[in-house]
């Protein structure tokens, strides 16, 4: 093969002999950088209480210090993942991460309310130009095949570790040192990381004609919308749907996001989110798929295992955490080890659904078990079949989108996954909170894990209209 055959992977440019040392130094970078935006979603919650005393935050604000991450990261995916399109994923992803640790480093400093919070949105800026960039490196590097569903693999499974063991690194750096360290940690890591970036990533390619022009009405539109939504979701659980900042914020969000389709439909010369994306079939419907699960996985089962485990259990957050890790632990084997192994001799569609019957038995289980008062039947037990359903499906899910997406296109695919994720988790909360009322008693909690047994078995059917990806 020729040096410059354009057939050669990301890892050979960058390697060339060595390319199997840098192939591990890109998994490993993307996986770090996945590992760190994931775990701020959630990594401030325990600290909370010393970050009020510190910095005597009112009661409406104190909010404010996780919202004001998960709106910015939200709201700017889709304008995240188009970037690394249009100007490249190696220096997409070192921006990102450069922005990612100085917003940490600002935020660990930060002496008053209002510091913190705008540190926390930057962070979440940088979350949402630097999490489409870890996939998209990734397809890059490996191509598509069993390398590419081991790393998918892999990434998927150090994702899902970090949301879960936000709650146990938050406590353990509260307790031991300070609520600065949270944020502060990120520094080193992050710095170490854009070196790594550097080292091992390979020069992007100058697009013939320079990069294209970035759709700036759709970037602002989605922004809009998604944002805006995703505030009005967040205030249900408080404010109800009815109240009238609530619904201003859900109108003005579905008007943003409907004039953000007309612009990519007919106006923008280079969409943010192409049209051909949404017409192939693997990214549509795989993106449908992910915000049904992210319902259930990416924010609700943690928020309501955790008050169970505080108000019924009556654990610590500490304790709390640790009791999430056979959760975390499941999730990794089953998604890093166990998958690729499945995907070798089964249909990744028959894997998604096979999952998530999985994951429904669990969380019934989990409905019909919390009566019982204690941590090995009501939350053991339940979490690891669950836990098991959920490590199986999200790689072949994610492995069907992208596969889906034009190289060229791979950004943006990336975008629209990650923002399905968090706008399904989003509202999964918002919903579920609204129907469950003010959860109390085992009962209560119940009932909540009914219905999200009741979404996994409509993502099991879902999936049923995913295309067939025969093994590799």
């Amino acid at each position: 093969m020729a040096p410059d055959d354009p057939r050669r992977s990301t890892a050979d440019r960058a390697g060339g002999r060595a390319g199997r040392p840098a192939v591990g130094a890109v998994l490993a970078l993307a996986c770090t950088a996945q590992f760190m935006v994931v775990l701020d979603v959630s990594v401030v919650n325990v600290a909370l209480p010393s970050i009020r005393a510190a910095l005597d935050f009112g009661p409406a604000d104190l909010q404010w210090v996780a919202g004001a991450y998960a709106l910015a990261f939200a709201g700017l995916l889709l304008l995240g993942g188009r970037l690394a399109d249009l100007y490249g994923c190696r220096r997409v992803l070192i921006a990102g991460l450069a922005l990612f640790t100085a917003a940490s480093l600002a935020g660990g400093a930060a002496w008053t309310p209002g510091l913190l919070i705008a540190a926390r949105a930057a962070q979440g800026l940088g979350a949402a130009v630097l999490a489409p960039a870890t996939l998209t490196v990734l397809t890059a590097t490996f191509p598509d095949g069993p390398a590419r569903t081991r790393a998918l693999a892999t990434w998927t499974a150090v994702g899902a570790a970090g949301g879960a063991a936000g709650n146990l690194v938050g406590g353990l750096l509260t307790d031991s040192l300070s609520w600065r360290a949270i944020l502060l940690v990120n520094v080193p890591v992050g710095i170490a990381a854009i070196a790594a970036a550097a080292r091992f990533t390979a020069r992007d390619r100058r697009p013939a004609g320079g990069p294209g022009r970035l759709d700036v009405p759709g970037a602002v539109a989605a922004t809009a919308g998604v944002t805006a939504l995703t505030y009005g979701v967040t205030r249900v659980p408080e404010h109800g749907w009815t109240d009238p900042a609530t619904a201003a914020a859900l109108a003005a969000g579905g008007a943003a996001l409907a004039l953000f389709a007309a612009v990519e439909a007919r106006f923008a010369a280079a969409p943010l989110v192409p049209p051909r994306l949404l017409r192939d079939r693997a990214v549509a419907v795989g993106c449908a798929v992910t915000l049904l699960a992210g319902a259930c996985f990416q924010i609700p089962m943690w928020y309501f295992l955790t008050l169970y485990m505080q108000d019924v259990l009556g654990y610590g957050a500490l304790a709390t955490g640790l009791g999430f890790l056979p959760h975390t632990l499941v999730t990794v084997a089953a998604g890093r080890w166990l998958t690729p192994l499945l995907m070798r001799r089964a249909d990744a569609r028959a894997l998604v659904a096979a999952g998530a019957l999985i994951a429904a038995a669990g969380f019934a289980w989990q409905a019909a078990a919390v009566p019982a008062g204690t941590y090995a039947a009501a939350v053991l037990g339940p979490g690891l079949l669950f836990s098991l359903g959920g490590g199986l499906f999200a790689t072949p899910l994610t492995a069907i989108v992208v596969s889906g997406a034009d190289p060229s296109d791979a950004g943006a695919a990336s975008g629209l996954l990650n923002t399905a994720k968090q706008a399904g988790g989003a509202l999964g909360l918002a919903v579920l909170v609204t129907l469950a009322g003010p959860v109390s008693g085992a009962a209560g909690y119940g009932g909540v894990f009914q219905v999200l047994a009741g979404l996994q078995l409509a993502v099991a059917a879902a999936a049923l209209a995913l295309p067939a990806r025969r093994p590799r």
